[in-house]
């Protein structure tokens, strides 16, 4: 029998990527764009991560726009200031009653309109979440990772990008330098129906694989926007997460794939979890998971076969 670590679900932390960020950033275009923002009350200190200009320089201003830049939500204001925040892993917005307190516990501050209040929380204990405060759009552009927006690239763009360097298609697919706004859960999502191995060298791709990624790409993350918008309507989003039940793969370790019913499977490394289909990404192999097949060794399944041998002992 496999040990207890290879059979339970693991639990691995993600951070809103575009779809759940594009949610947001609509859900507060709805609410606070053209309003005041009246008075900011911060409870966690480690928050902002800027000095110069203050945050209580936004207080009194209004909210002119909001824009996504990678996983970060920006609050156009008015006299050129913006407000820059990164979600990071746990941190989520919630809508409220005007003047609401702000929870002792696991929130980062509140944000008071006329018309509502907007708290910052963040589950967990390590506190990640960020807000920058600059002047002008040439500081704004400074926080910006320069990846490259898949929904408004051309195929030629996404093809250069992708093949820069040689590194494996996870990494290229969620490095913010790379490409703007994916990350593990919908990279997972998008290798698994394009038939990619998330180990494959973006070098070794072919022409046919590269533009079936590039179609693959847009065609989910246009496709999660559109379920998120249905999904909350006009209401403001109240449960982002990154393990969507809709997943297809990510988050569905041991669950059967909806393209060939094979169970899908993981490789772990620190607290994230890769989860892909052995039959249709790596033709029946299971990727070595490095702290696993290091406490397996020789025994560590190489197939689909061996794994379901291995798991009837």
């Amino acid at each position: 029998m496999l040990p207890l670590a290879c059979r339970t679900r693991l639990t691995t932390a993600n951070m809103p990527e575009l779809p759940e960020i594009t949610a947001y950033v609509e859900g507060l275009e709805r609410l606070i764009q053209g309003q005041r923002l009246e008075k900011i009350r911060v409870r966690s200190p480690s928050l902002v991560r800027t000095w110069d200009p203050p945050l209580s320089a936004a207080e009194g201003l209004r909210v002119e726009g909001l824009r996504r830049i990678g996983k970060r939500i920006v609050w156009e204001m008015e006299d050129e200031l913006f407000l820059v925040f990164h979600l990071m892993i746990t941190g989520r917005f919630k809508w409220t009653r005007a003047g609401a307190a702000v929870p002792k516990k696991r929130a980062h501050g509140a944000f008071d309109f006329a018309n509502g209040t907007l708290l910052l929380t963040e589950q967990s204990t390590k506190k990640r979440a960020a807000l920058h405060v600059v002047w002008g759009e040439e500081a704004l552009a400074e926080l910006d990772p320069g990846g490259l927006e898949v929904l408004d690239a051309t195929s030629a763009q996404f093809a250069e990008a992708l093949t820069r360097e040689s590194r494996t298609l996870k990494r290229a697919l969620t490095d913010p330098r790379v490409f703007s706004g994916i990350g593990n859960a919908h990279s997972d999502e998008i290798l698994l129906f394009a038939g990619l191995s998330p180990l494959q060298l973006t070098k070794n791709l072919s022409d046919d694989e590269v533009s079936r990624l590039f179609e693959v790409t847009r065609a989910s993350l246009g496709e999660w926007t559109d379920r998120l918008r249905a999904e909350f309507g006009k209401e403001f989003p109240k449960k982002i997460t990154a393990f969507h039940p809709a997943m297809a793969a990510h988050g569905k370790y041991g669950k059967p794939c909806p393209v060939c019913g094979s169970p899908i499977q993981r490789i772990k490394y620190a607290d994230r979890e890769t989860n892909y289909c052995a039959t249709c990404q790596t033709g029946g192999k299971i990727l070595a998971d490095r702290g696993m097949s290091r406490l397996l060794g020789a025994d560590w399944p190489r197939t689909l076969e061996e794994l379901e041998e291995l798991r009837s002992r």
